[in-house]
């Protein structure tokens, strides 16, 4: 025979689950100070662009008080791509139809002062922009409901973004792109920076995963498969590429004019920023505005 069921007016199992109860609420009351707070919602009339900072556990969207003031027309050899990301948050600001965005290639070819400039261009327009480093995208849900309801749009930016094999914001990048991002909000985007095309490190190793097939198709394996899955998932793929000699020098005469120096002085120049590069090993856009900028200071420009 089957015991009988527990008679729920019994003294004696009333008292247990008021034990339960109160052990439950005091435990709940001992780990609420352990748990992340919720960011705060900022002064969105304080600045345009906005930083997420942890201070303690407490999640805060920090204002950018004084922001690069670079600009669309300070950006010289890299047109395709400006028309690219220029159109992109264009339709993005206007409320149309907009892709997250990958800008990935070579170090300083003006990545992020595309973004940047780009800000500085749409602002006017209702463009906002949200910094957040890697370790915080897994924040980036909390983000999205945040700004959900407010007029303005805007740009999550992630510079430098890469990640070691098995870092957990990998794939929490990944959810965020088809879910909170991608789909939930259409007032918010995610811009990404990366020396990587795929953002993972590649091992030679990985090219015998290729699988050949009888019809003369190839396809990646596993491994390769993965590491693609993440770049996939935003909509628009903007590469950026060393320069040549005549693009650095160009760029270097475009930053010389930006500090003040006069045009005569800007070809005696050239040599002294070839040689700077090749100091360096690079001529990169950065390394070109770096040139400037010390070349200014030196010859009577404000080097600013």
């Amino acid at each position: 025979m089957s015991s009988a069921p527990p008679n729920p007016a019994d003294p004696r199992l009333v008292e247990a689950l008021q034990g339960l109860i109160t052990r439950a609420d005091t435990l709940l009351a001992r780990l609420a100070p352990l748990l992340p707070p919720a960011a705060v919602e900022p002064d969105w009339q304080a600045a345009v662009a906005f930083r997420l900072r942890r201070r303690g556990a407490a999640r805060v969207l920090e204002p950018v008080r004084h922001r690069s003031s670079i600009t669309l027309a300070d950006l010289q050899e890299i047109d395709g791509q400006m028309e690219r990301l220029v159109r992109n948050t264009e339709q993005f600001v206007a409320g149309r139809g907009a892709n997250n965005v990958l800008l990935s290639g070579a170090r300083g070819t003006g990545k992020s002062s595309l973004i940047k400039a780009c800000l500085n261009e749409f602002a006017p327009r209702g463009l906002r922009v949200i910094e957040v480093d890697k370790v915080d995208l897994v924040d980036l849900p909390d983000i999205v409901d945040l700004v959900a309801a407010r007029p303005e749009r805007f740009i999550v930016y992630c510079d430098d973004l890469s990640f070691d094999e098995g870092e957990p914001g990998y794939k929490a990048l990944k959810s965020v792109l088809d879910g909170s991002v991608a789909q939930s909000s259409d007032n918010v985007l995610i811009y990404a920076t990366s020396n990587r095309r795929h953002l993972l490190p590649e091992y030679m190793d990985e090219n015998l995963t290729y699988k050949h097939h009888p019809d003369g198709e190839v396809h990646p394996g596993e491994v390769v498969e993965e590491k693609i899955s993440l770049s996939e998932r935003f909509g628009l793929w903007i590469s950026f590429y060393p320069f040549s000699q005549d693009e650095y020098l160009t760029i270097v005469a475009q930053w010389l004019r930006v500090f003040g120096v006069g045009e005569g002085e800007i070809t005696a120049a050239q040599k002294e920023s070839l040689v700077w590069a090749l100091e360096r090993g690079s001529r990169s856009g950065r390394v070109a505005q770096q040139f400037a900028r010390d070349y200014a200071a030196r010859h009577g420009g404000d080097g600013r």
